[in-house]
C-alpha cells in the first residue's frame, strides 16, 4: 500500500499531524523528518525546486520516519511524469477545479490503459529498472491528493471526489481566502465557514479531506472542524517564528520590516 495511504487508515488520534518543506534544503527536511511529523509536502509550487533538487529532498528524508507527498507547481503531465519517474508516489496538485481536472491529473499518473504516464524503464522510480515487474504494478502503489483552492472548487467537491484515482481533498486556505476576496485572511468567518461545510460533505462522500494552518492554535480549530490530516507551518515559517521569539525573549527589538506576520 502507498505510505501515505497507509498513514491515512492508521487510526489515531489526533489526526497524522505533517508541515511543509519550503526551503529546499535536504539537510533542513532530514531534519524535520526525525522530529515527528508523519508527513510533509515537499513543495515544488512556490519554492526554487528542480527536478533533481526535488530528488535529493526525497533521498534526504527516505531515511526518516516522515512520509514525503510532493506538491507539483501544477496540473502539467510533462510535471507530473518527471517527478513520478524521480520517485515520488504521493502527489498534491494545486488548484483543481473541477472533475474534468481531477480525472486529467488522475491520467497523468497512471501507465496506459489506466492513463497516458510516458514509460521508462530505467527512472529512479524502478530503483533504475530492478523493481521487480514496476511498468505492471506503479499504478497501484501512487495516492493523488486535488488541492481545492477556490468557492467555485468546492462547489464540485462530490464531483471531484468521485473520480477513480482520487485518493484525497485538500483545502487551501491560502488562496480560497484570497478568491473569496479575504486576501491574507485566512482564518476569516466566511472562509471558516466554507472550510467546515467542505468537511462535511468530504465525510459525506467517505472521501479524507486535509489542510494546513500557520499556527498551534489554527490547527487545532481544523481538527475540531473533523480534518482527516492537517499540517503546521513549514520548515521556514517555524524557523522564523522561533528565531524572532527567542530575539523578543531577550529584549531585541526586531529589525524594521522584519516581523513574521501570515503565511505558513
Amino acid at each position: 500500500m502507498n505510505a501515505f495511504q497507509e498513514l491515512l487508515q492508521q487510526p489515531a488520534s489526533p489526526p497524522a499531524l505533517g508541515t511543509w518543506i519550503m526551503s529546499a534544503s535536504p539537510l533542513v527536511a532530514e531534519a524535520m523528518g526525525h522530529a515527528g511529523f508523519g508527513w510533509a509536502v515537499i513543495d515544488m509550487e512556490h519554492t526554487p525546486l528542480d527536478q533533481m533538487e526535488l530528488i535529493h529532498l526525497l533521498q534526504a528524508v527516505a531515511g526518516t520516519p516522515m512520509r514525503p507527498v510532493v506538491r507539483v507547481p501544477w496540473n502539467d503531465p510533462v510535471t507530473i511524469k518527471r517527478v513520478l519517474d524521480a520517485g515520488a508516489t504521493t502527489l498534491l496538485v494545486p488548484f483543481v477545479q473541477n472533475a474534468e481536472e481531477a480525472r486529467d491529473a488522475v491520467a497523468a499518473t497512471r501507465y496506459p490503459p489506466e492513463g497516458r504516464r510516458g514509460m521508462a524503464g530505467m527512472s529512479r522510480a524502478s530503483r533504475f529498472g530492478t523493481a521487480p515487474d514496476y511498468l505492471r504494478t506503479a499504478n497501484q502503489g501512487l495516492c493523488v491528493i486535488v488541492q481545492l483552492e477556490t468557492a467555485e472548487a468546492i462547489g464540485q467537491l462530490e464531483a471531484i471526489a468521485a473520480v477513480p484515482g482520487v485518493d484525497a481533498l485538500f483545502i487551501g486556505p491560502g488562496d480560497l481566502s484570497a478568491t473569496m476576496g479575504h486576501v491574507a485572511q485566512l482564518t476569516h468567518p466566511a472562509v471558516l465557514e466554507i472550510t467546515a461545510q467542505a468537511v462535511q460533505r468530504a465525510k459525506a462522500v467517505g472521501k479524507p479531506i486535509g489542510t494546513v494552518g500557520g499556527t498551534v492554535e489554527v490547527v487545532q480549530r481544523y481538527r475540531a472542524m473533523g480534518f482527516d490530516f492537517t499540517a503546521i507551518a513549514s520548515d521556514l515559517g517555524l524557523l522564523m517564528r522561533s528565531a524572532q521569539a527567542a530575539i523578543g525573549a531577550l529584549g531585541q527589538p526586531p529589525a524594521e520590516g522584519s516581523t513574521v506576520s501570515g503565511g505558513y
